[in-house]
């Protein structure tokens, strides 16, 4: 079935929303200037974000059936009116000086905001894009990793010509009214839709049917549930940590002078950003199984070397690659959501899994930083996270043996079904 709506153009919508909540990846542009002017401590300033990524996580698992229950344009006013909401209350909050109403407005609202946010483009490019779902989501999760980028410099012009509390009075209106123009062409394809004049190769693993049409409820009721949410758990915890600590990290292993280390970690968000879209992208033509288990590989491999990695270009091109499968795993898990699980309520069961990066945004750098507490060194954590890779390695073969024989049940089930 064919429609007026252009597919592209609801990615392009898609990239709209991601790129605005995005934008919190930038918070720490803020830390300095709210330390200075208002005079709150490092700790007060910084747990701004913990709480929007806690609230991203719990929104994203509570909101997913209202994203499959009203569709995507409704959900993603939602989400408009939550960030850009929260954008303006974080603003007062700063004005008045008043701490808790920063945590309301940033960390409570814009948390909601993102959470929702984040899961309605994603559940409605899988069903826009049947042949290329992990680059469809890709497409969209990379605007996420890139908004930094783009805000950052932003934030730190209006900062210095209009204060802090404008600056998120003119970044709320502007986010508002992208996020407001990106949810209202948002929709559903219609039912049994086909993109025109693209033929669907059913022989590949990425886009072959579906092993399953899930609810939520019944998807969490499954081993492979829980696989699928440990090895996004430990993607997320090990790779959030190395973006907390990455400069001072090249400082103490790789000898990296402070400008140098800083310049290495504003590389890392264009390879968290590339990432995204690349590996969602290749995992269509190797399948997403196959590309976790590659992701699990490489980082074994690369946080088992890093310690003793004292040349700071081989350092630096190890981290790049270990933020690009950071970044990949978090696109291709919606893609991922789709094989094992089917479309039926796809957002719903991806608004549960992100519950896992809420729990990681916490573990992580709480990790890494009691570690080096303990032993005044990077090493340890480094070793530690390759234990987790190792962990997670095992876990995919759990779910590659519990997809095949899914796969088998499925083909004697259509078997039976064609002798009756």
């Amino acid at each position: 079935m064919q429609t007026k709506k252009n597919r592209w153009l609801i990615a392009l919508a898609g990239v709209g929303i991601h790129i605005s909540i995005g934008s919190v990846y930038a918070w720490s542009v803020f830390t300095t200037p709210l330390q200075e002017s208002i005079g709150w401590t490092l700790s007060q300033v910084s747990i701004t974000f913990s709480i929007a990524i806690l609230f991203l996580g719990l929104s994203a698992a509570f909101m997913g059936h209202f994203v499959e229950a009203k569709g995507p344009r409704m959900s993603g006013l939602v989400s408009t009116v939550f960030f850009a909401a929260g954008m303006i209350t974080a603003g007062f909050g700063i004005q008045l000086e008043m701490l808790w109403l920063l945590y309301v407005g940033y960390g409570v609202l814009g948390g909601i905001g993102l959470g929702i946010g984040y899961i309605t483009p994603v559940s409605t490019l899988v069903k826009w894009f049947p042949d290329r779902r992990g680059m469809a989501t890709g497409l969209a999760i990379m605007g996420f990793g890139f908004a930094a980028m783009i805000a950052s410099p932003v934030m730190r012009m209006l900062i210095e010509s209009v204060g802090i509390p404008n600056t998120f009075f003119i970044l709320g209106a502007i986010y508002f009214m992208v996020m407001l123009v990106s949810s209202l062409y948002l929709e559903r394809p219609p039912e049994g839709y086909h993109p025109k004049g693209v033929m669907i190769d059913e022989s590949t693993e990425a886009v072959s049917k579906d092993l399953a049409q899930l609810t939520a409820n019944e998807a969490i009721k499954t081993k492979r549930f829980y696989f699928l949410w440990l090895m996004l758990f430990i993607n997320v915890t090990c790779g959030i940590a190395i973006l907390a600590v990455a400069s001072p990290m090249g400082v103490e292993i790789a000898g990296l002078s402070a400008g140098a280390a800083a310049f290495m970690v504003g590389i890392m968000g264009v390879f968290n950003g590339a990432g995204r879209l690349v590996w969602a992208s290749i995992s269509d033509y190797i399948g997403r199984t196959n590309l976790y288990t590659l992701f699990f590989v490489l980082q074994i491999g690369i946080f088992a070397v890093l310690p003793f990695t004292t040349n700071a270009l081989l350092f630096q091109l190890l981290l790049f690659v270990m933020i690009s499968c950071y970044g990949g795993g978090f696109s291709a898990i919606p893609a991922y959501i789709g094989d094992i699980f089917g479309t039926k309520q796809l957002g719903a069961i991806h608004g549960y899994i992100l519950t896992a990066w809420a729990a990681a945004g916490l573990a992580g750098p709480f990790i890494v930083a009691k570690i080096y507490e303990a032993t005044q060194s990077y090493a340890w954590s480094l070793y530690i996270f390759a234990g987790l890779f190792v962990i997670a390695l095992v876990i995919s073969v759990f779910i590659r043996l519990d997809i095949r024989k899914l796969q088998q049940k499925n083909e004697l089930d259509s078997v039976s079904a064609s002798a009756k």
